[in-house]
Order: structure tokens, then C-alpha cells, then sequence
């Protein structure tokens, strides 16, 4: 995972002020890679933090827009936040808790170049998403 430094801030245009500061803080050293705008909010909030959510909204937005983050849009209209990584990852999401998994499969993604270049494409970039039920016992037992 990247780490970014005040340096980077203030090279992507943005000022280094203590919101933006707290919320790469917390992007970097979660535990959950991807994060809701409302979950950084509430951390934040957690560890004692004065900002607004409309706040995070915009910080996040600014983020996204430098590349220091990406976002995410899933189903059920989740929308998640991670910090920018330098290998391509794609993403398995449960359909019951929202749990998302991180994945890499080598095979996948020369299928993926082998389909493109069959019908004249060149990537600039994809996005995989599978849905599905997790491993979490209540998950299962929620599809039976």
C-alpha cells in the first residue's frame, strides 16, 4: 500500500490541514482497506476528532480526485474508500454483511487483456466485482 507523506498533499494542490491529515492517518492504518465516507466519520468521531461529515465528504472527494484514494461503487449503493494502491486488485463482496475481499488472479487478468485485444480494445483500466455470500457462519445461515 502507498503511504503518503504532507509532501504529496501539498503536490496534488491540496493544503496540509488537520482533517485531511487525520482522515490519511486513518485510511492508512486501517484495518478495513475500504472504508464508507460515514465509517471514516465515525473513527474519526471515536478518536475524540471535531469534524463534520460533510467534511469527510469533500476530503474524500479531493482525494479521489489527486489519486491518493480510490473509490469504490458496489451494489446496494455502497460506495467505499481506499487508499490508491500500486498493484491492481479486483474485489469479492458479500451480499449479506457487505464484507469485501481483496483478490489478485493472474489468470483473470490475461483473460481479461486476451478479451480486449480479440475485439480491438487496448485498457486503460477494468474493474472486477464478484458478489456472493462470505464464510461468516450468520451469512450462510442467512441463505438457507
Amino acid at each position: 500500500m502507498a503511504s503518503f507523506t504532507n509532501q504529496d498533499l501539498r503536490r496534488a494542490g491540496l493544503k496540509v490541514t488537520l482533517p485531511r491529515i487525520k482522515i490519511l492517518e486513518l485510511l492508512e492504518s486501517a484495518k478495513l482497506h475500504h472504508m464508507s465516507a460515514e465509517e471514516v466519520y465515525k473513527a474519526l468521531i471515536e478518536q475524540g476528532e471535531d469534524v463534520g461529515l460533510a467534511t469527510v465528504y469533500r476530503v474524500l472527494t479531493q482525494f479521489e480526485q489527486a489519486g491518493i484514494v480510490e473509490r469504490h461503487n458496489f451494489e446496494n449503493n455502497l460506495s467505499v474508500f481506499e487508499i490508491t494502491q500500486e498493484e491492481h486488485h479486483d474485489h469479492l463482496v458479500c451480499d449479506n454483511c457487505g464484507k469485501i475481499v481483496e483478490f489478485h488472479n493472474k489468470v483473470i487478468e490475461e483473460e481479461q487483456l486476451k478479451a480486449a485485444a480479440e475485439h480491438g480494445f487496448k485498457l486503460s483500466g477494468h474493474s472486477l466485482v464478484l458478489y456472493g455470500i462470505c464464510n461468516d457462519q450468520a451469512c450462510r445461515d442467512s441463505v438457507k
